[in-house]
């Protein structure tokens, strides 16, 4: 279970941060609160046949996720790191709202890039994210994902509420958070543990870098990084 506990360690930490500035010590104060969770469902939002869909929209979404990333590992041998990436990439692009994420995790820096720098990032962003699943999730060692429901949270958005099963270890609470968009319902946060959110670690790391180095010395960083996850992920 040491590589089911790596995994995650690196989604928190070294998977996702680029340095390790003083701002990320205060990351979750420069975000939004996590929104709050508890162990049961509420049904507030279920009084209607729209709102139930909606509901389940969200839910497939996150599943959706789930199993593009329990079938790059149960093949993860077979695949390598390219073919992981591959495989989850499409995966991120439908079930991740992108824009919006790419455009938050550089913070207040976003609106001062040309067109042309806010699209090449969001292309790093995504292939990023990507890579970071490709280069963790690189083994099976019997985990499952469990749905435990979904609640409503501020600003209309949802959280789906799931846990990573792993046999003979602690299961791995992670939540996701979800807006309705012109594409339906898209993924915007995750909470590792529940807690921990990941939006707001990542624009603490790279809102810093691109105010400190500028947006060329951020893409590098961020082509680096994806290719130090090759490396480790074979290739």
């Amino acid at each position: 279970m040491v590589r089911v506990q790596r995994r995650l360690t690196a989604l928190l930490a070294a998977g996702w941060i680029l340095t390790a500035g003083p701002l990320a010590a205060t990351a979750l104060a420069t975000e939004e609160p996590p929104v709050p969770v508890t162990d049961t469902v509420t049904d507030t939002d279920a009084d209607t046949d729209a709102e139930s869909e909606s509901a389940d929209s969200a839910i497939l979404v996150v599943e959706r996720l789930h199993s593009g990333l329990l079938e790059a590992m149960q093949n993860a041998d077979e695949l390598g790191f390219q073919g992981r990436f591959d495989l989850i990439r499409p995966v991120v692009e439908q079930t991740f709202d992108l824009n919006f994420m790419g455009s938050k995790s550089v913070g207040r820096h976003w609106k001062k890039l040309t067109p042309e720098e806010q699209a090449l990032w969001l292309d790093k962003f995504t292939g990023f994210l990507s890579a970071n699943y490709a280069g963790n999730f690189d083994g099976f060692d019997g985990e499952s994902f469990e749905t435990l429901g979904e609640e409503p949270a501020k600003r209309e958005t949802r959280v789906v509420l799931t846990e990573l099963r792993v046999p003979g270890s602690e299961d791995v609470v992670l939540n996701y958070r979800l807006r309705d968009t012109q594409n339906g319902w898209r993924i915007i946060d995750i909470y590792l543990k529940g807690t921990v959110s990941e939006l707001a670690l990542r624009r603490s790391d790279f809102s810093s870098t691109l105010k400190q180095k500028g947006f060329g010395e951020l893409a590098a960083a961020v082509d680096q990084k994806i290719q130090d996850l090759r490396n480790k992920g074979g290739g």
